[in-house]
């Protein structure tokens, strides 16, 4: 049998190798990927140049450092998936549902969706429904706009690259501009909420859970009818939840 290693493309090779950086390092320079990958600097950026042109990569604000692009995103397996996490998110779920008596979930993000992968069911008669393993558009959720607001402003405008967004309802935002506007504002607060914007009379509310890169980034989120979901509701829900947060153990 021919040894596969005959075959290789060596421009693919190299691109191929390149991607698999981003899975450790959040940013790269030029200089950087050239000494990672034993290349000369001409042909690290042609490759980023390339990786970028395609949506893998997405150049910062300086014009010097890549990040993983929506494309590459995408290919990811969604973060809370594994046992080994979902087996450390039973306590931070039980808590979060013991003081909020709201459904609870946890979401990742997968390009310009929001997934939810795990959580438990208000036991109140009226109650938001889980819906594990099902995607919304991510600037629709208060879950998706806390994962999108620990992006930089260039991966988001990469994940976004039209000003006009899809309306879900009529209370869903429609403009980028705006969603950065609102993106700005819970940096700030470290939190997000969601009055009616991916479903009508529901809302909900979320802060961050886990994860420091794009990679294993999970937001925690309490939904509820829109009649047990005002603000002075959702901020009492965003301290029990950060709380709960709180009480994610270490990894294995």
């Amino acid at each position: 049998m021919a040894d596969p290693r005959s075959y290789i493309i060596e421009s693919l090779d190299t691109g191929l190798r390149l991607m698999r950086l981003f899975l450790t390092h959040d940013t790269l320079s030029v200089t950087d990927a050239a000494r990672e990958l034993d290349v000369a600097r001409s042909t690290a950026h042609r490759v980023l140049s390339t990786l970028e042109s395609r949506g893998f990569a997405t150049r910062d604000a300086s014009g010097r450092g890549y990040s993983a692009g929506p494309e590459l995103v995408t290919l990811g397996r969604p973060a809370g998936y594994g046992p080994e996490i979902r087996a450390r998110l039973h306590v931070v779920l039980d808590a979060a549902l013991a003081a909020t008596g709201e459904t609870i979930s946890t979401a990742s993000l997968i390009g310009d969706q929001v997934v939810i992968t795990d959580g438990r069911e208000s036991p109140h008669p009226v109650r938001a429904v889980l819906e594990a393993g099902r995607a919304h558009p991510a600037h629709a959720t208060s879950a998706g706009k806390v994962l999108l607001a620990q992006l930089t402003t260039e991966q988001v405008c990469a994940l976004y690259p039209e000003e006009r967004l899809t309306g879900v309802t009529s209370r869903t935002l429609t403009s980028r501009a705006a969603l950065l506007s609102e993106l700005a504002g819970i940096r700030t607060l470290g939190r997000a909420d969601s009055a009616g914007e991916s479903v009508p009379g529901m809302n909900a509310v979320a802060v961050p859970l886990a994860g420091n890169s794009w990679r294993d980034r999970l937001a925690l989120m309490a939904s509820m009818p829109a009649d047990r979901g005002g603000e002075p509701e959702l901020t009492l829900h965003a301290a029990a939840l950060r709380k709960a947060a709180g009480l994610l153990p270490p990894p294995f």
